[in-house]
C-alpha cells in the first residue's frame, strides 16, 4: 500500500496522538497510588509560591502557606480545564468533515482535560483530609467557563495557549527539578505536564488556524477580550488571595487580621500573579507567537494593561521557572 504523504500541520497532529496514545496515565495506577499528602513537605517551590518573602514565618509556617498555594495552584488548573475541554469539543466540530487527524487529535485532548479536572478535584479532596480546615476556593468552575467561553475564539485559544505553556514552564523549571516537595505533590504535575506538553501543541495550532481567519477588525476587538480575560483572571487572583492569606493568619495566628496580615495577603497576591499571569506573559514560546500575530499598536494594547501586574516577579537570587522553559 502506498504510504499517504500527510500536510505538515496534519503531522504535527498525528505526531500528538502518537504522544497521547504512549504516555496515557491513570489517576489512581499511576499518580496517586494509595498516598495520602506528606504535609512535613513543600507543595510549591520558593520560585512559584514566594514564601521566602515572609521572613517573619519561621520554616514551618513557609512551609504551611507553600502548601496552601500548592492546594490553590491544583484548583486552579481544574478551574481552567473546565473552559479549555469546553473550547475544544467545539474546535472539533470544525474537523468533522475535514482532518480526521486533528479531529481524533482534539477528542483525544478533550478527554485528557476531563481526566485532569478528575485528578485535581481528588487532590482537593486529598488536600482537605490532612491540612486544617477552613480552606475555601471561591471560583465557580461553571461560572467562570460560561464568561471565557462569551469572548472570541482567537482571545480563548490565546488564554489557553498561555495557560498550557506556563505550566510547562513552571514544571520544567520549577517543581520538577526543586528538592524538598511533597513526592505526590510533584508527581500530580509530572503526570499533568506529560499530556500538557501535547495540549500546548494543539492550542499552538489552533490559535494560529483561528489567527489565519482574522481581518485587522476582528484581531483588534480579539486583543479587547484578550484584555478583558486577563482582567478576569486578576480578579479572581485577588479573591482568592484574600481568602488564603486570611486561612493562613486564621491558622498560624487565631485570627486572619493578626499582625503583619496585609503583608502576608500582598506577597501571596504578587506570588499569584506571577504564576498565573506574568510568568505565562515571559514565556519565550509565548511571546514569540503573540507577537507574531499582532502589530506594534496591539503589543503595546497588552503591555499598558499588563503594566500594573509587571512588579509580580520573584526576588533576586529566586530561580524564574518561566525563563528556564
Amino acid at each position: 500500500m502506498q504510504a499517504v504523504s500527510l500536510s505538515a500541520d496534519t503531522a504535527r497532529y498525528a505526531r500528538c496522538i502518537a504522544a497521547s496514545k504512549r504516555i496515557r496515565w491513570d489517576i489512581d495506577r499511576d499518580v496517586i497510588r494509595d498516598r495520602t499528602f506528606d504535609l512535613s513537605h513543600k507543595f510549591l517551590p520558593d520560585g512559584l509560591s514566594l514564601a521566602d518573602e515572609l521572613p517573619f514565618f519561621s520554616a514551618a509556617e513557609r512551609r504551611f502557606v507553600s502548601q496552601v498555594q500548592g492546594r490553590t495552584y491544583a484548583n486552579m488548573f481544574g478551574l481552567v480545564e473546565r473552559f479549555v475541554s469546553a473550547k475544544v469539543l467545539e474546535l472539533t466540530h470544525a474537523h468533522s468533515f475535514g482532518d480526521q487527524v486533528a479531529l481524533e487529535a482534539l477528542v483525544r485532548f478533550t478527554d485528557e482535560e476531563l481526566k485532569h479536572q478528575e485528578l485535581f478535584r481528588r487532590i482537593e479532596q486529598l488536600a482537605a483530609q490532612g491540612m486544617p480546615a477552613g480552606y475555601t476556593f471561591g471560583a465557580d468552575a461553571n461560572q467562570v467557563a460560561a464568561f471565557v467561553l462569551s469572548k472570541c475564539t482567537w482571545a480563548v485559544l490565546a488564554l489557553t495557549c498561555h495557560v498550557e505553556l506556563l505550566s510547562q514552564a513552571h514544571y520544567r523549571g520549577s517543581i520538577g527539578t526543586s528538592p524538598g516537595l511533597s513526592d505526590l505533590f510533584k508527581d500530580v504535575f509530572l503526570y499533568h505536564w506529560r499530556e500538557e506538553s501535547q495540549h500546548a501543541n494543539l492550542d499552538e495550532l489552533e490559535w494560529l488556524r483561528e489567527d489565519a481567519r482574522m481581518c485587522p477588525t476582528t484581531r483588534d476587538a480579539a486583543i479587547d477580550d484578550l484584555i478583558a480575560l486577563v482582567g478576569a483572571v486578576d480578579q479572581i487572583l485577588q479573591a482568592q488571595a484574600t481568602a488564603d492569606a486570611h486561612y493562613v493568619m486564621r491558622v498560624i495566628r487565631g485570627t486572619p487580621d493578626a499582625p503583619r496580615a496585609a503583608e502576608v495577603e500582598a506577597v501571596v497576591l504578587k506570588a499569584y500573579r506571577w504564576t498565573y499571569i506574568v510568568s505565562g506573559m515571559l514565556e519565550p514560546r509565548f511571546s514569540k507567537l503573540l507577537g507574531g500575530m499582532i502589530d506594534a499598536g496591539q503589543m503595546a494594547r497588552i503591555e499598558a494593561a499588563m503594566a500594573p501586574l509587571m512588579y509580580a516577579m520573584p526576588a533576586a537570587g529566586v530561580p524564574i521557572p518561566a525563563m528556564a522553559a
